[in-house]
């Protein structure tokens, strides 16, 4: 029989796989030939000799005295011999050894090397499925990119990304995007599942905040190093998003850094969302202030942080002037929609009636002097 060696370093080049798992493959491959063609109840196991670099099954068979009732037992009996079968091969074999007799496949002629080669397939395409699954599972809220192969009836984009083919789901595309075969896109993993029926299936994402996280660090320089973090964020894919950054550099403002020169980065960014609207905050970890900065544009008076019973922020009472409640809430509800995804807290608006005026730019000044006010404080 070939070297088993050269075949273990051919299949493991040509696979790109590791050395060490495929000699596993394959011994696991000659187990179950053995046990196919010889028989299913022995206990085989696979040996490289390193003298010849072959493979050899070798049979492990206990030894147990001659009325050993598990000599009668048909299910376990493969596994045993007596004593005086035993020493026809050893006569220093004792009570209770392990005996281990050699059995050569190449003597069960084509039958054994016809299943051996089916054996070899099957275990070294396992082995590739579950590398494969375990670099994308190890991928998943990272970015890939990849070119659209077919857009089904139900309009599923399927995506040739490196070795595999991955979808992205119409649940999963920005409002309003249209993919040809041919195209050029990016996303991030979603979900990798495995199955015997269908193999290895990877679902991709558009509309994740991670998605939006990932184009930032390969868009900003200060994220993708670590110097500045995204610390939260919250889409409303293809309308707008709210991201909440925090510099770990004294010198380095984050949301400055984000945003770039004249809005060419955070630009760039929102040109591959389809036009998305991104807000970036600075984050802080004092929830009444982080709070009044998510609800920008509004300029809001007081914000009061309500806890639930186990002590847990729950929900942020912001009151403020009625000239700014609509800037609060936003087109269709999404300013205070993305201001409760990012906070993780219920918002309840007050306006606040005890200020009246009929010059409605001095009610802003007023307001905005006490957020600047906050501001000073917790700073």
């Amino acid at each position: 029989m070939e070297k088993i060696l050269d075949i273990v370093e051919a299949i493991a080049h040509e696979k790109g796989l590791r050395p060490d798992l495929v000699k596993s493959a394959l011994k696991t491959a000659f187990v179950q030939t053995a046990k196919r063609v010889i028989n299913n109840k022995f206990a085989f196991e696979a040996q490289i000799d390193d003298a010849t670099k072959t493979m050899k099954i070798v049979q492990t068979i206990t030894v147990v005295a001659d009325d050993d009732a598990k000599l009668e037992d048909e299910e376990i009996a493969p596994a045993y011999i007596s004593i005086s079968d035993a020493r026809e091969y050893d006569d220093q074999v004792e009570l209770g050894d392990e005996l281990q007799i050699d059995h050569s496949l190449e003597d069960y002629g084509r039958t054994a090397a016809s299943s051996l080669h089916r054996e070899i397939e099957y275990h070294i395409q396992r082995l590739v499925e579950d590398e494969i699954f375990n670099k994308y599972k190890s991928k998943i809220g990272t970015l890939v990119s990849g070119r659209v192969t077919r857009v089904d009836a139900q309009n599923a984009t399927y995506i040739e990304v490196d070795e595999i083919r991955a979808i992205l789901p119409m649940k999963s595309r920005i409002k309003g995007e249209i993919f040809k075969v041919g195209d050029h896109i990016k996303a991030v993993v979603r979900r990798v599942n495995m199955d015997k029926e269908n193999g290895i299936q990877i679902e991709l994402s558009r509309t994740s905040p991670k998605f939006l996280e990932e184009l930032l660090a390969l868009e900003v320089p200060e994220i993708s190093d670590g110097t500045v973090i995204i610390e939260k964020s919250a889409r409303i894919p293809g309308e707008r998003a709210k991201i909440a950054l925090i510099s770990t550099h004294p010198q380095v403002d984050a949301v400055g850094a984000t945003v770039g020169v004249k809005g060419v980065r955070i630009n760039a960014v929102s040109k591959e969302l389809i036009g998305e609207n991104i807000d970036c905050i600075e984050y802080t970890s004092i929830p009444e202030l982080f709070v009044s900065r998510t609800m920008s544009p509004a300029i809001i008076s007081s914000v009061e942080i309500i806890k639930n019973e186990a002590g847990e922020n729950e929900k942020a009472i912001i009151t403020l002037p009625s000239d700014q409640k609509s800037k609060a809430i936003g087109k269709s509800g999404i300013n205070i929609r993305l201001a409760s995804m990012l906070t993780g807290l219920n918002i309840e608006l007050v306006e606040n009636d005890n200020k009246t005026d009929a010059n409605g730019s001095e009610i802003v000044e007023e307001q905005k002097d006490g957020v600047d006010a906050l501001e000073a404080l917790f700073n």
